[in-house]
């Protein structure tokens, strides 16, 4: 090697000595960031809405950075993805708390996956904020670690309430999935309009990811049903909607109370999704009211971000994030104890979001979270229940 190539050598190792050095001064210790871990299904058959809480979430903790952190730290989000597998959630919860160290766990979809997520954060001692949950057996265990800013009660009751003082069906049909939340759901929606003496001749289970519903429409065609629930995913409705209309079924009325609210559904079904209907607690244009300029910021924040419409299950994580960062704003940040601390002010929580007035009951359970019903009008989503947030009137019986 000669001389000229030995000085040219030497000059890019110092380049890149420097370089190193300058990287390692601009990057900030690690004690001058608060750590929060974050457990979605971001691949596996949920990863659609493992990436929408994910993005919520995301939100949430760059525009707490933006303002400065809390008390002079950032927040650094520290991301697993369960793979759509409990087996898998469970390990993660000890690796983000022994090696990343973070102080509190979020995310979370589905009660499969959120159930054993909630345990080991039980057995690690960390506060652990589910984004969504329903399974009501999950907070009747005592878990002090335990929060979720969802509840099956918002969606039951809406529904329950809808249909009796609007709908007045005399035969309902019920389908939902074989998932832990949309079984309970059923369960206690078929025990409810019995007692209301609305029959219920047809109710049936089925396996999320289901490849065939004909079998089950031509069941249905037998009962002359007055409404349909479905308690299934978007790629279910997505499925049995398209079924129904090729069998050239009778749809007099259907909702599914998860799913359907979503840009994606819409532009998807194209004119097929008209006047069906769903439940939300928050899209664009329906917030609690009092936060319509909370909303709309939210709004272009991650339409900017992330260059696309937010939907219920981004504010879901979005919810889920603030209710830590805020939590983290009333707690001593230098406490030996502090995820004991910030469980305690979780606890406490009294914080007003366009998604809900988040406050916790003893168990952990939301006191607030309740849906409104959205009827598909004209490919926009329309308040119809309860009259006093309604934005339009409901199209009932479906008209073609």
């Amino acid at each position: 090697m000669n001389r000229k190539s030995n000085l040219r050598l030497g000059l890019l190792v110092c380049i890149l000595i420097i370089s190193f050095v300058l990287a390692g001064c601009s990057r900030k210790p690690s004690h001058e960031f608060i750590r929060i871990g974050e457990i979605d299904p971001l691949t596996g058959k949920l990863a659609r809405h493992g990436l929408e809480i994910h993005e919520g979430i995301l939100l949430a903790i760059e525009e707490t950075n933006l303002k400065g952190g809390i008390k002079g730290k950032n927040v650094e989000l520290v991301t697993r993805d369960d793979q759509s597998l409990p087996e898998v959630a469970y390990g993660l919860v000890q690796e983000l708390v022994q090696k990343e160290k973070v102080v509190a766990i979020t995310g979370g979809y589905v009660d499969t996956l959120v159930a054993v997520i909630s345990e080991a954060a039980r057995k690690s001692e960390v506060p652990y904020v589910a984004a969504a949950s329903l399974q009501e057996e999950l907070t009747k265990t005592k878990n002090p670690y335990f929060f979720r800013i969802s509840k099956l009660s918002g969606f039951l009751k809406p529904v329950e309430r809808f249909l009796v003082e609007v709908i007045k069906p005399r035969k309902v049909g019920i389908l939902y999935a074989s998932t832990p939340g949309s079984t309970e759901f059923a369960t206690k929606l078929v025990e409810f309009l019995k007692i209301k003496n609305i029959q219920v001749p047809f109710q049936e289970k089925f396996r999320t990811g289901i490849s065939d519903f004909t079998p089950l429409i031509i069941k249905m065609t037998r009962y002359d049903l007055d409404f349909i629930i479905s308690g299934g995913f978007l790629p279910d409705h997505l499925l049995l909607i398209r079924q129904l209309k090729q069998n050239n079924y009778p749809l007099k009325g259907y909702l599914g109370p998860w799913g359907i609210a979503y840009p994606s559904f819409v532009s998807q079904m194209k004119k097929d999704a008209e006047l069906l209907c769903s439940t939300c607690a928050w899209n664009p244009g329906i917030t609690l009211p009092g936060t319509e300029q909370v909303s709309r910021e939210f709004v272009e924040n991650f339409e900017k971000r992330f260059n696309k419409t937010p939907s219920t299950t981004n504010m879901h994580g979005y919810t889920a994030a603030m209710v830590i960062i805020d939590a983290l704003k009333r707690t001593n940040l230098d406490n030996n104890n502090l995820k004991n601390d910030l469980r305690n002010a979780i606890s406490a929580t009294d914080l007003i979001l366009p998604m809900e007035h988040v406050a916790f009951d003893q168990n952990g359970d939301p006191l607030n979270y309740e849906h409104v019903i959205i009827q598909i009008q004209n490919g926009r989503f329309v308040c119809v229940y309860p009259p006093e947030r309604a934005t339009g009137k409901l199209v009932y019986p479906i008209t073609d």
